[in-house]
């Protein structure tokens, strides 16, 4: 029964996205378009799955200003876990790979996200700083997993600098969102999935900082997610 419980819900990813290609074609690299999707998504993600998401520290979302937003990443399934925490006019960072999936592509193209290429580390950082400047400029938001690929659920990994760079060079707030850990198990006969707490901490301001403070800046929000993590387990 878990088995196809988590096939309905991943069916349903390239199903919404075809309906929000319209949304998206008609208010092509709009920002807000990325929030709606994301809370399409999770919630119908999470239905089929059965899986409840307890959250704590809704309140440390930034509303009204930009954040660069860190989160853990365990799983593909963290689209479910997180996609509905999305503050106002966010991007989000994605490998170039992505680009090439059937509709959710497509619209993550056209959401305006940030396309990395992680082999190409260098150009990846110089990225990164670009994006700070839309945050600036735009006031956009930027989402970013910093471990840059899936633990699956076997602790936080050590971060990259480009999210931390961005943050920086703007001037945003660091938000960190930290998802329990979780091993896609399911719960008894019906299949449904193992309850995923998520914490969202207050934010950490960083304006002032300069690059040299990038080391302990990653450092302290490494351990502030650890902790968070290990005691929403």
């Amino acid at each position: 029964m878990g088995l196809i419980r988590k096939f309905l819900a991943w069916l349903m990813v390239p199903v919404i996205c075809l309906f929000a290609l319209v949304l998206y074609v008609a208010r092509p690299f709009n920002p807000g378009n990325n929030r709606l999707l994301g809370r399409a998504v999770a919630h119908v993600g999470r239905f089929f799955l059965g899986m409840e998401r307890p959250l704590e520290g809704a309140d440390n979302m930034p509303q009204d200003r930009p954040t660069v937003v860190i989160a853990n990443h365990q799983h593909n399934d963290d689209l479910f876990v997180m996609g509905d925490l999305l503050p106002p006019r966010t991007v989000t960072v994605g490998k170039s790979s992505l680009v090439w999936v059937p509709f959710f592509g497509q619209v993550f193209w056209l959401g305006g996200n940030v396309i990395l290429n992680r082999g190409r580390s260098h150009k990846a950082i110089a990225v990164m700083q670009a994006t700070s400047e839309a945050i600036s400029r735009d006031r956009k938001s930027l989402w970013v997993f910093p471990e840059g690929t899936r633990s699956r659920g076997r602790g936080l990994q050590g971060f990259k600098k480009g999210a931390f760079h961005a943050a920086v060079a703007s001037g945003a707030p660091i938000t960190m969102v930290c998802a329990s850990q979780y091993y896609d198990r399911t719960l008894g006969w019906s299949g449904r999935r193992e309850p995923v707490a998520v914490r969202i901490l207050p934010p950490v301001e960083t304006a002032g900082l300069t690059a040299d403070d990038i080391p302990q800046l990653m450092a302290r929000c490494h351990q502030q997610m650890e902790n968070a993590i290990a005691g929403s387990a």
